[in-house]
Formats: C-alpha cells, structure tokens, sequence
C-alpha cells in the first residue's frame, strides 16, 4: 500500500470512529521534547544497577535497539530489527535465558502488552526489571486500536492499570518519551482498587481524568531514587 494510501484509509478509519466510537476529544499536555528518552533512561539503568544481560521486544527499525549499551543483548521482532526474526509469543515459547531488564515495546494492544508482562516475569532475574514504552497517549486518537493515526501508542496504558492491580509486582510510569512503564517484582506498595474484571473495555475518559492515579505517575528523578533501594 502507498504512503497516500495508507493516510487515506486512516482518515476513513478516524471517521468512522469519530462517528461511532468513544466521544471525548480533550488531550492531555505532554510535551515529549523536554523529557530524557527511552534509551537515555535504559542505559542509565544498565550503568546504575550493572546489568549485564538485555531483551528488547519490538525493535523495528533498532531506533532504540541500536543505542543500547550492554554485555548481551537480544531484540526479537517479527520484520525488521533485533536479533530474532519472529514474534515475542514464539521468542518466549523458545527462550531458555534469563535477563536482567526486559523493554517491551512491541505489538502495542493491551492482550498482547499483557502476554508479554507474564512472559517477562517469567525470564526476568532476581532483582531485575520491566520497563515499557507508549504508556502515555496524550490524545485519543493516538490509543485506539486498531491505529487511525500516524503516532499510535495504542492501549498499553490498559496494562499498565492492570498490572498495578497486582499484589505480586510493583507498578509506575515514567514521566517521559511517551510514557515509560516500569515493573519492579516486589510486592506492590500501592495497590490500585478497581472493581473491574475486562481491562480492555476501560475507555479514555477514565485514563484521562485519572490517569495520575491509574498509572502510578512519577519523575525521571523520583525512578531513579527508587531503584537506587532495589536490591
């Protein structure tokens, strides 16, 4: 499909949503330049807590894969970057090694997102940790699923209001690049309260008007004191 193509059927696809899908437009006021990317934190992580070991799940074009400084590092995606050519749902199925941070950044639906959080768990040494990209949609447009919009997020944020339901792990996002999700395994210090059972039906209005709550937000500085005391 050409590239006027494809924005022509997103425009069809924003249509139609515009006339049949959630009606709240308001859009929250990140301005993405003014924080540290994704992979400026991931390396700083790597440098603070000497991790050796590194998966990146999603790796495209190795736009962040590339900029990544550690002793062993695999990338798994499905067309392009990385190292294995396939999806993480096949990676996991296959894998046999343990990593010390996990980036998932893959396929950007929350069932997906999902998957790859246990799978991680699974593989994630002692005192290791999750980190996520695109928890943060500053706009509707940019969190529907499927995606009606060049710069799609998707509903990552849907996982990330699941998972700090969980008591066995410990959930925040990072103010910064779009939203950095963060899973320490320790037991949850704040637990989030919700008497719901399918995430996936949570609509934007919610994660706007409590998104502050929802994902756990918290400062590029505040992460970084708060891993300095995961040992």
């Amino acid at each position: 499909m050409s590239e006027r193509s494809t924005k022509f059927y997103l425009k069809i696809k924003k249509l139609l949503y515009y006339f049949y899908g959630e009606k709240f437009f308001k859009q929250l006021n990140y301005d993405w330049s003014k924080y540290p990317s994704r992979s400026f934190i991931i390396n700083k992580v790597i440098k603070e807590k000497d991790y050796r070991s590194y998966l990146e799940i999603g790796c495209d074009v190795n736009k962040n894969y590339g900029n990544i400084e550690v002793e062993k590092k695999i990338g798994v995606d499905p067309k392009t970057g990385g190292t294995h050519k396939m999806t993480s749902d096949e990676f996991f199925k296959k894998n046999k090694d343990n990593f010390d941070i996990v980036f998932i950044d893959g396929l950007h639906e929350c069932e997906q997102v999902d998957r790859d959080i246990e799978n991680s768990l699974k593989f994630l040494n002692p005192r290791g940790i999750i980190l996520l990209h695109d928890c943060l949609p500053i706009k509707i447009w940019h969190q529907i699923v499927p995606s009606v919009y060049p710069k799609w997020n998707g509903d990552v944020w849907k996982s990330i209001v699941k998972a700090r339901t969980k008591t066995h792990i410990n959930t925040y996002t990072i103010i910064a690049d779009h939203g950095i999700g963060v899973i320490f395994r320790e037991k949850n210090r704040k637990p989030l309260k919700l008497d719901i059972k399918n995430f996936k039906k949570l609509k934007y209005e919610e994660y706007y008007k409590n998104h502050s709550e929802f994902m756990n937000l918290i400062s590029v500085d505040k992460f970084f004191d708060i891993l300095k005391l995961y040992n």
